[in-house]
């Protein structure tokens, strides 16, 4: 008989920023065992193999359109139930709310979720002299998704961004401009060993050196 379970169960910083990739790109399938993550990069599903200490094949698969994206999955009863429990469930896309995630690994739960599904971008506002502009966005489909992340930032670092949604209204964002970006990113990379997707850092980083500022 198979092992009901090969995740260790146990907080980390590694293991908090796995789930937050998990809140992002993963799936729970609805047979009770099997966990997935897809992601256009293959550095992704390495950093989260590596912070669930497992070593599970990485895959690849084509979308309509061609592009390739890259697969992991999970078999494990154990570490699915524990899913359950912090809040996770199947086609949780735009259902998903509140995570029981705890206060001492939230903000490397949230640097997953910003590998997930965030973005960073700058800009020079041509309206103003002299003005240069970043934002840090976080996405997602569920409006009490965001808004729980937001009360969270809020609580821990008095920043309040603005969330924002489509004109259908299926996919929403909450946005962090320059001045509490610069409250927030420092608390997602807090040292310079953490676990991240390279390319979203060196962007942050490129950007902050621009303005004489770094993390």
């Amino acid at each position: 008989m198979k092992p009901l379970g090969k995740v260790n169960l146990k907080w980390s910083p590694d293991f908090a920023y796995a789930l937050g990739l998990l809140a992002t790109d993963g799936n729970l399938s609805l047979d009770g065992r099997h966990i997935d993550l897809t992601s256009k990069d293959n550095e992704q599903l390495g950093n989260f193999l590596r912070c669930l200490k497992i070593a599970n094949k990485i895959g690849s698969k084509y979308s309509g359109s061609g592009r390739k994206y890259f697969r992991v999955q999970i078999g494990d009863i154990n570490f699915y139930k524990f899913l359950l429990n912090v809040g996770f469930m199947p086609a949780k896309s735009k259902i998903i709310s509140k995570l029981d995630i705890p206060d001492k690994y939230f903000f490397d739960f949230l640097r997953g979720h910003f590998d997930g599904d965030g973005t960073f971008y700058s800009y020079r506002d041509a309206r103003w002299r002299n003005s240069f502009m970043f934002y840090t966005v976080f996405v997602s489909a569920s409006m009490a998704h965001l808004k729980w992340l937001r009360n969270k930032l809020f609580d821990n670092l008095d920043i309040s961004g603005h969330i924002s949604s489509s004109k259908n209204r299926s996919a929403h964002e909450l946005r962090y401009a320059k001045a509490e970006s610069l409250k927030l990113l420092p608390k997602l990379y807090y040292n310079p060993l953490v676990i991240c997707l390279s390319r979203k850092r060196n962007k942050v980083e490129g950007v902050l050196a621009s303005q004489g500022k770094k993390l």
